[in-house]
């Protein structure tokens, strides 16, 4: 399970990483950042192991059972880790693991103890500290730190001082890794290239009467092949299962005549991709079908046009809501001013969602969207993505032509010094595009037989 080494840029930017962390909290303040623990998935069979993003994004460390902590000023060090030891019983079972040595050699610890040492050394390394900041989310974690300052305090006749206050590591943390470095957006940008093949050939492979996880399977085929994994898992949602947002049964057929909705994205070195596409099954869209679609393209284009330093964060929402507010207007399934379909919102029966979210280590990533209960404005190193959507259910006062057609149409944006890069650039957007990718998938495989 342990990844032997890091290169010498890895182990600067993780570094540099811990090193902003702690300026942020400020000398007085210690920090505990738990690794994620293995899950079981069903009696003694784990789920596949995934890290911690907050405890990833200052080690690199992809091990369970492990612990960061941050000691400002300490003069033993500043960084410890515990990890699990190399003991000749674990490295039979699971391999060998990072060990006190690499914890210290690869990891940048400037001390390392084994993990069920804990109880012994945290007291010891928070005394002195006025404040403690760890992940309230994590309750156990907090429950183990309220009894090592449980400890501090009946230590106190001898002059120790427990650290007095609890502070959120969301707060700082999760505000610097909203802004991505040089080496985050290499990687992002690899994920989005290989999320973007894994659409590509899921697409290629799309036919009458295949089912919807034969495509999710064409998807994950790629993300593997990559030494990767589904960022979340994928939506294959063909006809009137494209309206359930969420859509996650993938179990039913393509038919002739219908859309197939595909959002996915692939887990490239833990960064996400996240990409959705809409794909005629016969490989041409119906005048509906097309309709609706050229709308929310519009709508997502004049979103990305919205991007750029500076701007309200809801921004690009406007300038998709407007798109698609007068576009439900033109085709008739809704009626007014395009003025009093905005202020009553009425465009939400069709189009619900936000029109996006940011991109990282998580796929519903950190950081917050308002500061200050205003929306907080765009900045070089962000990532977002960019999805409108309509959604028209099968409901009796629609006009049948346009009853059970789902569009949602996603790329991941990263803003930049003068405007927007669109990452997943590399998967057909247009009508004109996706019919003619189609078509030549299509005579690909009748060649094949």
């Amino acid at each position: 399970m342990s990844e032997s080494s890091l290169t010498q840029q890895d182990q600067a930017e993780y570094a540099r990483r811990r090193k902003r962390l702690m300026k942020a909290i400020g000398k007085r303040s210690a920090v505990v950042v738990p690794a994620a623990e293995e899950l079981i998935r069903n009696n003694d069979n784990h789920y596949p192991f995934r890290q911690s993003s907050d405890f990833h994004y200052l080690t690199g460390l992809n091990e369970p059972d492990a612990l960061l902590v941050l000691c400002p000023k300490r003069s033993e060090g500043e960084i410890v880790l515990f990890v699990q030891p190399n003991t000749p019983e674990k490295v039979r079972w699971d391999g060998p693991l990072t060990g006190l040595e690499d914890a210290c050699r690869v990891y940048g610890a400037d001390q390392a103890f084994p993990i069920d040492e804990i109880d012994d050394h945290l007291p010891e390394l928070l005394a002195g500290y006025e404040r403690l900041t760890l992940p309230f989310a994590n309750h156990e974690w907090m429950l183990r730190a309220l009894s090592w300052l449980d400890v501090l305090r009946q230590r106190g006749r001898s002059g120790i001082v427990p650290p007095q206050t609890l502070k959120d590591l969301a707060e700082p943390l999760h505000e610097l890794r909203l802004i991505k470095s040089p080496i985050e957006i290499s990687r992002m940008r690899r994920a989005a290239a290989i999320s973007a093949e894994a659409h590509r050939f899921a697409a290629s492979a799309i036919a009458e009467d295949m089912y919807e996880f034969e495509v999710a399977a064409h998807l994950q085929r790629v993300f593997y092949q990559h030494h990767g994994e589904a960022s979340f898992a994928p939506i294959v949602a063909t006809g009137a299962n494209a309206c359930i947002l969420h859509y996650r049964a993938n179990a039913a057929r393509l038919e002739s005549g219908q859309l197939v909705l595909v959002d996915a994205g692939a887990e490239i070195e833990h960064y996400a991709g996240d990409i959705t596409r809409v794909w005629p099954v016969d490989g041409i869209f119906t005048a509906a079908q097309r309709a609706v679609y050229e709308i929310v393209l519009n709508a997502q284009l004049a979103a990305i046009d919205a991007i750029q330093p500076g701007v309200p964060y809801n921004a690009p929402h406007l300038a998709a809501v407007r798109v698609i507010a007068q576009g439900l207007l033109d085709l008739g399934l809704l009626e007014g001013s395009i003025e009093s379909v905005i202020e009553s919102a009425t465009y939400k029966r069709f189009f619900m969602h936000n029109t996006g979210h940011w991109l990282g280590l998580d796929v519903h990533d950190v950081g917050r969207y308002k500061v200050d209960g205003e929306w907080r404005e765009l900045a070089p190193g962000m990532v977002l993505t960019v999805e409108p959507g309509i959604y028209i259910d099968q409901d009796v006062d629609i006009p049948e032509a346009y009853r059970g057609i789902g569009i949602r149409i996603e790329d991941d944006v990263l803003v930049t010094e003068t405007g927007a890069e669109v990452l997943t650039h590399g998967v057909p957007k247009t009508v004109a595009d996706i019919e003619s990718f189609m078509n030549r998938s299509t005579a690909g495989k009748a060649l094949d037989l």
